[in-house]
């Protein structure tokens, strides 16, 4: 296995790494929509979500892959009425529709609006 780190996604913010790589596959943590250049979160979901999935694919990107690559995405909402314009950017990073599961959370850390976790091929 192979830790990725990358400084252009968020570190994190406990003791985890942002991902690993076994084998063909590379898993990553569930990514905040922090920028990582300011450490700040956007306003609003729609922005949240394309720091998000930006962050996801900056992961993958030092790994060797891409999020066309992706085959399972894990998100979480801090709430489920945000569904719609979450799915409206998720869309356009994630071309290949993977594979997903999306649920509504009491609340996510740092009281961010969205979180989203990958598994891809390498």
């Amino acid at each position: 296995m192979t830790v990725i780190a990358t400084q252009n996604a968020p570190g994190a913010i406990g003791p985890y790494s942002q991902g690993f790589v076994t084998g063909n596959l590379i898993i990553t943590s569930g990514q905040l929509p922090v920028d990582p250049a300011s450490g700040t979160m956007p306003e609003g979901i729609a922005a949240q979500a394309e720091q998000s999935c930006k962050n996801v694919g900056a992961i993958l990107e030092a790994a060797g892959s891409g999020l066309d690559k992706v085959v399972k995405t894990t998100c979480f909402l801090a709430h489920m009425e945000d569904f719609a314009a979450f799915n409206e950017v998720y869309a356009r990073y994630f071309t290949s529709k993977p594979a997903r599961s999306c649920v509504a959370v009491k609340e996510l850390p740092k009281g961010a609006l969205c979180e989203i976790e990958a598994i891809a091929e390498k």
